[in-house]
């Protein structure tokens, strides 16, 4: 099995759904911020202020392209899909799939995390802006899951399924 690389905006459930998927298929699952935050031992908030977010994308494609192309599911950052780079990498290596998440519910979700640099302070209020700039990004991906009204159970077994037909 080619590895699977879940991309979507932040609160879309990537690194939730990756774990289950990865317990449904019995593989491993890699999620490219912990991995850059054992590397730099620092939060991704701490890397994005000391060291800037073009560091910190440019470190993110390194991490993605470093791990396995078999047997694996890897959850990514929300900006993983700017590089143009990075998406050619999981088209060409991988299944890459889209974890789509309407902007009202991601607000939800998200409305008391401070964890996230692109959240920080009045930037909450562009969450939409951010959103609308990088969905035709998104939307590349061959496979589209809409995440917004399904469990993380679901969502797996929907990826499952498409993954397997």
């Amino acid at each position: 099995m080619k590895t699977i690389y879940l991309t979507g905006f932040m609160g879309s459930g990537k690194t939730s759904v990756g774990r289950e998927l990865a317990r449904l298929l019995e593989t491993f699952v890699y999620d490219t911020d912990v991995l850059i935050e054992e590397q730099e031992n620092c939060t991704i908030l701490e890397l994005f202020v000391e060291k800037g977010e073009e560091y910190f994308r440019e470190l993110e494609g390194k991490i993605l392209k470093s791990l396995p192309t078999q047997n694996g599911v890897v959850t990514t950052g929300g900006g993983i899909v700017i590089n143009k780079s990075n998406r050619q990498w999981m088209k060409d290596n991988g299944t890459w799939v889209y974890l789509h998440c309407d902007p009202s519910v991601i607000s939800k979700r998200l409305e008391s995390d401070e964890s996230r640099p692109l959240l920080a302070g009045e930037k909450k209020n562009n969450l939409r802006k951010l959103f609308e700039i990088r969905l035709p990004i998104y939307m590349e991906a061959p496979i589209i899951v809409d995440t917004t009204s399904l469990s993380i159970e679901q969502a797996a077994k929907e990826i499952f399924t498409r993954i397997n037909q």
